[in-house]
């Protein structure tokens, strides 16, 4: 990365919050080249590579303001293009994820409260509906939600941007799209498994139970 473009992000990072928490609203173009001491025209460039990473948000009449940080963007924008250098680097990424799942199992499950387990149910419930349902249809939502909502509670932003990251190259994947019917069951099957031993407090019952159904990945009809 350009240093122009680090010296930037360092600004933006600067830049205090409005009142009430809300999000820093950035002065304009023509006051930032004057404190930055760069051409407008170097300094749009610059923006831009902010904005491809979701940290700004520009809108005409509205200004430009800072958006809440996430990593996802940036691992998303690199993941995107190593698929499609070579599709075998979301397996890579998958088994990253599968590790990283497996390493943060205990201390996320550990700080989910009984309205959380509730609402791990709750996603179960609606999968069910839609397996079981006429037409059968399948519970991505569901999918993705429910391991997300496992480790929502962590607050740390770089593994919950790696896992968003492995969703959404999952759907890029056409994974979402996978249809075989004994094979979804099973899946869920094992889903359900980990929640109830969440809810019960069994977490290493829970943890053999996702590692479990990680290897039906790998293992799935073609």
């Amino acid at each position: 990365m350009q240093q122009g473009t680090v010296d930037f992000l360092r600004y933006l990072a600067q830049v205090p919050n409005g009142e009430g928490g809300e999000q820093a609203k950035l002065p304009s173009l023509q006051d930032m080249s004057a404190d930055l001491d760069v051409s407008v025209s170097k300094l749009r460039e610059h923006l831009e590579v902010a904005r491809a990473l979701d940290l700004v948000d520009v809108r005409p009449r509205l200004g430009i303001r800072r958006l809440p940080y996430s990593f996802a963007p940036a691992v998303r924008l690199s993941l995107v293009y190593a698929i499609h250098l070579d599709r075998e680097y979301f397996e890579y990424y998958a088994d990253l994820r599968n590790q990283l799942e497996q390493a943060y199992w205990y201390r996320s499950v550990s700080l989910l409260e009984p309205e959380d387990h509730a609402y791990l149910q709750t996603l179960m419930e609606r999968a069910w509906e839609k397996l079981n349902g006429t037409p059968v249809r399948i519970p991505h939502e569901e999918h993705r939600e429910l391991h997300m909502a496992i480790y929502r509670k962590l607050e740390n932003p770089f593994v919950l941007g790696l896992l968003e990251a492995f969703w959404d190259a999952y759907e890029s994947f056409g994974l979402n799209l996978y249809a075989d019917y004994d094979y979804l069951r099973q899946v869920w099957q094992y889903h359900q498994e980990m929640v109830n031993a969440i809810e019960k407090g069994d977490f290493e019952k829970g943890l053999q139970a996702l590692i479990e159904h990680k290897d039906l990945l790998h293992h799935r009809p073609v």
